[in-house]
């Protein structure tokens, strides 16, 4: 499967066939095509749409960038408070961090906030030693996370997109993990009012890249999945679960636009920005109408073809 790279405009005007567009988002995005109309997008959340308000880039929330932020309230609170001092505090935040990468949770088993105070209370304990601390890991646990909350946020042109996104389309808001977790999560950005529905993968039977779960998304917009493209910043789930599902096409938003080594799965487009995907959806309905352009030609050669071989017979 061949890949695009996109490096066009943001601006632009948008083609007037994007009038039934739908939007998927969650921490990726779907588009729907049908014929010369794209239905439906899927975005992914954190990642793929979220900023950062203290981030002097104009860059999307990345899961590392918001919990270092975080993590800076929670070393000057145990230094300040706590006598650990400043190598303790890094040490703990980070044995924290790999903690999380390495996060396995079963809801059946244990709510989220249980286990990530343990994260705390584990990291606290193998940096300083001596008995388990439940209620200072509890203390830098919450303060994290509303620190975290705090400062997540839609940046001023991705509202902009979305709002005018959804003029022309359906958007829906997709997001894997723990279903109290994303809420507050998509509560803290207030990006509710710019999507017509919103799935949580916690909530479902089966998150991405399960076909299932894409399908019930393509269900609640009311489109085919073959309808609908998917945006996203994980090629292990987004770009994976899209082709899964069996969608129209893949984008895979790719910041550093560095290709690893033998990429897979291959998504069909892949943009360094969420904010490149209006451009995108112009140069994919310049195609289209190309495409159908050739097939009309194609279409009247065999009429013509045909007439000639009847007027050879008579």
């Amino acid at each position: 499967m061949a890949h695009h790279t996109i490096s066009i405009p943001r601006c632009g005007p948008w083609a007037k066939k994007f009038a039934h567009l739908c939007l998927m988002w969650s921490y990726y995005v779907y588009a729907t095509l049908r014929g010369e109309v794209i239905y439906s997008l899927s975005f992914s959340l954190p990642p793929t749409l979220w900023c950062w308000r203290e981030a002097k880039a104009q860059c999307l929330l990345r899961a590392p960038a918001d919990a270092v932020e975080s993590c800076l309230w929670v070393i000057n609170t145990l230094q300040s408070k706590h006598q650990c001092d400043e190598g303790e505090a890094h040490m703990i935040c980070n044995k924290v961090q790999e903690k999380l990468l390495k996060e396995c949770h079963d809801p059946a088993k244990v709510c989220i906030t249980d286990l990530r105070i343990s994260h705390w209370e584990e990291a606290i304990q193998e940096t300083k030693g001596g008995e388990a601390n439940r209620n200072l890991a509890a203390e830098c646990y919450f303060l994290w996370k509303t620190t975290r909350l705090q400062h997540l946020t839609l940046t001023e042109e991705t509202r902009s997109m979305l709002t005018e996104l959804r003029k022309m389309v359906r958007l829906l808001l997709l997001t894997n993990g723990d279903k109290l977790t994303q809420r507050e999560k998509i509560e803290a950005c207030a990006c509710q009012p710019y999507f017509d529905a919103i799935v949580v993968g916690g909530e479902q039977k089966e998150e991405k890249p399960a076909p299932s779960i894409f399908h019930h998304c393509c269900d609640l917009l009311g489109v085919q999945p073959w309808d609908c493209v998917m945006v996203g910043d994980s090629l292990d789930t987004d770009i994976q679960g899209g082709l899964n599902a069996g969608l129209k096409a893949t984008v895979w938003i790719n910041k550093t636009m560095t290709m690893p080594v033998n990429t897979y799965p291959v998504p069909h487009y892949i943009i360094s920005s969420v904010l490149d995907l209006p451009a995108l959806l112009q140069n994919m309905d310049h195609k289209m109408n190309a495409n159908l352009e050739t097939d009309k030609m194609v279409s009247i050669n065999d009429v013509h073809d045909s007439a000639n071989i009847e007027s050879k017979k008579c």
